[in-house]
């Protein structure tokens, strides 16, 4: 008889053993391909001087300040870009959901609700 207790208790302790292990190795891991949202970017190299690359690539607003209360056209997007040096470009219409991550490299471009450019920022 407790020969048949202690087989039981094995195979009880040995099954729990078995559901623990099926449960862990049945998690997929998270990656940001499975996601919708981009994935952040890498972070800023630094030069043997102190400065990063994010400091070198810093958009710059005064070449391109007489576009405020111009009407928006999404031809002279790449115009604006290249004019300030940014390396990447939002354009915020009212209402628009931003995130909230500083990138000295991009401009923002700001609409009102006739989309006039209203104002533009780095970051």
């Amino acid at each position: 008889m407790k020969s048949c207790i202690t087989l039981v208790k094995f195979a009880a302790v040995s099954a729990c053993a078995l559901l623990l292990t099926a449960c862990v190795s049945s998690q997929m891991p998270i990656s940001p391909a499975n996601d919708d949202v981009d994935a952040a970017p890498p972070p800023p190299t630094v030069t043997p001087n102190g400065s990063s690359d994010e400091q070198a690539a810093k958009c710059d607003l005064d070449a391109i300040q007489s576009a405020i209360g111009e009407p928006f056209e999404e031809a002279n997007v790449s115009q604006l870009q290249s004019d300030s040096g940014a390396r990447q470009v939002r354009v915020l219409r009212p209402g628009d959901m931003a995130t909230m991550d500083h990138r000295p490299d991009r401009l923002n471009i700001h609409l009102d609700d006739q989309d006039v450019i209203e104002a533009l920022r780095c970051g």
